[in-house]
């Protein structure tokens, strides 16, 4: 006899609850022994099982229903094909009025069968796991459309995202697996831990750039917060992140970019311990830092690796920042910039890449010329600057002009005299300055002859 109680009476619910836990054993044990009769009995038990999950459902008895469930999932695991099991998984869990209960027990008892009862995530990465799991994709894909959406599953819902786009990628579907992570928003998820979150957006960051999708990666890595992968224990995935970010800095073409990402993984604390390691990094950094544009930026980091102790252990290290820190013209460059043991290695990208970075070496160098001669020159001919730099007139004027309209010096170029003018007060800070300068030296004056006037009309 089912026993109805109260919600009132028995914690204040508002819906009729009935105690069927008699009943569900009964009938477990009734679907367990015609299996055990035959296999052939495998829909009979099953018609008795989902009969009473019915009842279970309609009599709000979450607790049996969890349980009949349970069993449904084994019998179907244990005697049934991968097509059962998938199509039990999505009935029970697309029923209606079906208990949040049922579905997050249903879920997290078919996630183990997954996994083999791996809960390793690091498995992700090892393709034996793959040769494991390539056949279970059905089962991955029906477990995860069930969490999609579903607060109370958004642990699952990031595990079988992770394994879906892990099984699409060694399928050789990149695109596939890129979609399958890209929409999952995680950092909206409240039940996940920091740590899950950044390794999850990781994987979102490392599948993107493998589809070549730069936007998305772009868009992906904002949600990393440089202060939580800053924080201790967290050294994995920095270094993580920002070797992610070279490749992506490394496609844009972007030299300082490149330096503080290869700076971030050089301080790491890791990093730090070991000499190889933290030379290599250092070495990365110093290369992209001198193919940077000068800025005000690439020149505190100039000096701030100046004064790092690590710097006079390497000699190409200590010599090229030595010639960027002095206001001296620079010669034959080129035979430092070769000597760092990494420049293959950093540079990697193919023939047309590492060209144009040699290429842009060559024009930092140009251009650190010019500004020395900007300290000393207010003008000088064209083709005498061009036999003092070292380079060709008509490959002159293009560098100075971008120079002129990045702000980096202050130059007029008369090209029928063929003479650069380099003044000193035509720069726009220069010129503000000297302004409010003047207008605080008017303003005084004023306030100094009105006291003047004063005393004198006080004094008569």
């Amino acid at each position: 006899m089912s026993n109805k109680t109260s919600g009132i009476k028995n914690g204040g619910l508002l819906e009729e609850r009935i105690d069927l836990s008699v009943e569900t054993e009964k009938h477990i044990l009734n679907a367990q022994l015609l299996i055990n009769d035959s296999t052939s009995n495998l829909h009979d038990a099953l018609t008795v099982l989902t009969s009473h999950e019915k009842q279970c459902r309609i009599g709000n008895d979450t607790k049996s229903l969890m349980k009949v469930c349970m069993k449904i999932f084994q019998i179907c695991k244990d005697y049934a094909d991968e097509n059962t099991l998938i199509n039990t998984i999505n009935y029970l869990a697309n029923r209606r009025n079906q208990k949040p209960k049922a579905i997050i027990a249903i879920v997290q008892k078919a996630i183990p069968w997954v996994l083999n009862n791996e809960s390793d995530k690091n498995i992700l990465t090892d393709v034996k796991f793959y040769e494991q799991i390539k056949d279970r994709k059905k089962m991955v894909i029906a477990l995860r459309d069930i969490t999609f959406g579903n607060i109370s599953l958004e642990p699952e819902m990031a595990q079988l995202s992770r394994i879906l786009a892990f099984i699409k990628e060694n399928e050789g579907d990149i695109a596939g697996a890129s979609d399958t992570l890209k929409n999952v928003n995680v950092e909206t998820f409240g039940s996940l831990s920091k740590r899950e979150k950044v390794n999850f957006i990781l994987e979102q960051i490392r599948i993107t750039i493998s589809n070549k999708d730069y936007i998305q990666t772009a868009i992906v890595s904002s949600k990393i917060n440089c202060k939580t992968i800053a924080e201790e224990g967290m050294e994995e995935e920095k270094i993580k992140f920002y070797s992610l970010m070279t490749d992506y800095h490394r496609h844009r073409k972007e030299a300082f970019e490149l330096a503080r990402d290869y700076h971030e993984i050089y301080r790491t604390f890791t990093f730090q311990k070991k000499e190889q390691q933290w030379r290599k990094a250092l070495q990365n950094t110093v290369i992209f830092l001198t193919l940077s544009p000068y800025s005000n930026d690439q020149q505190f980091m100039v000096k701030s690796l100046s004064l790092d102790s690590h710097i006079n252990k390497i000699d190409a290290c200590r010599d090229m920042i030595n010639l960027f820190s002095r206001k001296e013209m620079v010669r034959n460059a080129i035979k430092y910039y070769e000597s760092f043991e990494t420049l293959d290695a950093v540079l990697k990208g193919g023939k047309e890449l590492s060209e144009h970075w040699k290429n842009i070496f060559h024009v930092r160098i140009i251009e650190h010329n010019i500004r020395v001669v900007a300290l000393y020159y207010r003008r000088i001919h064209g083709n005498k600057l061009a036999k003092l730099l070292g380079v060709k007139h008509r490959d002159l004027e293009p560098v100075i002009a971008d120079m002129i309209s990045s702000g980096e010096i202050c130059a007029k170029i008369d090209r029928p005299k063929d003479i650069v003018y380099f003044p000193h007060s035509s720069c726009s800070d220069n010129t503000l300055s000297n302004w409010v300068s003047n207008i605080s030296s008017l303003l005084h004056l004023v306030d100094k002859t009105t006291h003047l006037i004063h005393k004198d009309n006080m004094t008569k």
